[in-house]
């Protein structure tokens, strides 16, 4: 599989990138997750709508807290068709207790059982076995309309230019 470096860093430090970088219009690749029922969820349960992957390292950790706060807060404010999905390398029962105590109405959905998600989108973090802090929009026609890999793992993603694509892709 392809390393890539030189894309982002934490806390300055460099880190190495396992997967494929994808670009604005390249079909979204499938992947396999599970959900907090342990059950496995592929991109096909998307099918048919817009969907905004919000990717973060751990839901533990401050910035990945408030990245999660950040797009359940904006749920209601998304057109229908618009399905919003976190997707971390946490255990599914860490997740749901983040959910719960947080009052996070979005779906969580786990990479931690082989990274397949990660692998697929480019953003495998390989020294630390985590996801990258990145956000993808896929569109009805399973086209991705929008990326972004964030450069220094412990800063926000553009949240502002995420939602304005989303809404752009309905």
């Amino acid at each position: 599989m392809a390393e890539r470096t030189g894309v982002i860093t934490f806390k300055g430090g460099p880190l190495t990138l396992i997967g494929p970088e994808l670009k604005v219009g390249d079909t979204a690749p499938n992947f396999k997750v599970l959900d907090n029922g342990l059950g496995e969820v592929t991109l096909d349960k998307f099918k048919g709508k817009t969907l905004l992957i919000s990717v973060a390292p751990s839901l533990d950790t401050p910035v990945c807290s408030l990245q999660a706060q950040r797009f359940n807060k904006e749920l209601s404010s998304l057109p229908a068709g618009v399905e919003v999905i976190t997707v971390t390398a946490d255990l599914p029962f860490a997740q749901g207790r983040f959910c719960g105590a947080e009052g996070i109405k979005m779906q969580t959905l786990s990479d931690h059982r082989d990274m397949n998600f990660a692998d697929a989108y480019g953003a495998h973090i390989k020294e630390l076995r985590l996801d990258a802090r990145s956000i993808f929009i896929i569109g009805k026609d399973g086209k991705i309309k929008y990326t972004e890999m964030v450069k220094e793992q412990t800063h926000e993603p553009n949240y502002d230019e995420a939602l304005k694509a989303v809404k752009a892709a309905v």
